[in-house]
């Protein structure tokens, strides 16, 4: 039976997709937590005696990072929602279905891609 003609993927397949997801959430939210402390860290590294000029280059980039580092959370709690959302396309077992043809995505780009909700095929009619 080929993979694209079969209505979802078996109770087996979906486990592994399951522990992949698992692993790939417990990663993000170490991440995000990594990223979180960077930004809400006031980021004081004693230069209150320095010329005013130095300390003035600093605070402008203390912003620039802060606001970097907001936006990579913000993409990072995005990642987690989707990996979260996949779990629940497992427990459904309609994991690896693409909304858009009904055919069962391509294994190697879950695997790629775990959270993908598009086959190649769907993305391509995108563009």
């Amino acid at each position: 039976m080929a993979t694209d003609t079969k209505a979802r993927y078996s109770d087996a397949e979906l486990d592994e997709f399951k522990k992949l997801i698992e692993i790939k959430i417990n990663k993000a939210q170490e991440d995000l937590e990594l990223l979180k402390s960077a930004y809400m860290n006031d980021g004081n590294n004693g230069t209150d005696d320095t010329s005013p000029t130095f300390k003035a280059f600093e605070e402008g980039s203390e912003t620039m990072s802060k606001e970097a580092n907001t936006q990579l959370a913000i993409r990072q709690e995005k990642f987690i929602r989707d990996l979260k959302n996949a779990m629940i396309r497992i427990e459904n077992k309609t994991y690896g279905v693409c909304r858009v043809t009904g055919k069962l995505i391509n294994k190697k780009r879950l695997l790629l891609v775990p959270h993908a909700t598009l086959s190649i095929e769907a993305k391509n009619m995108q563009k």
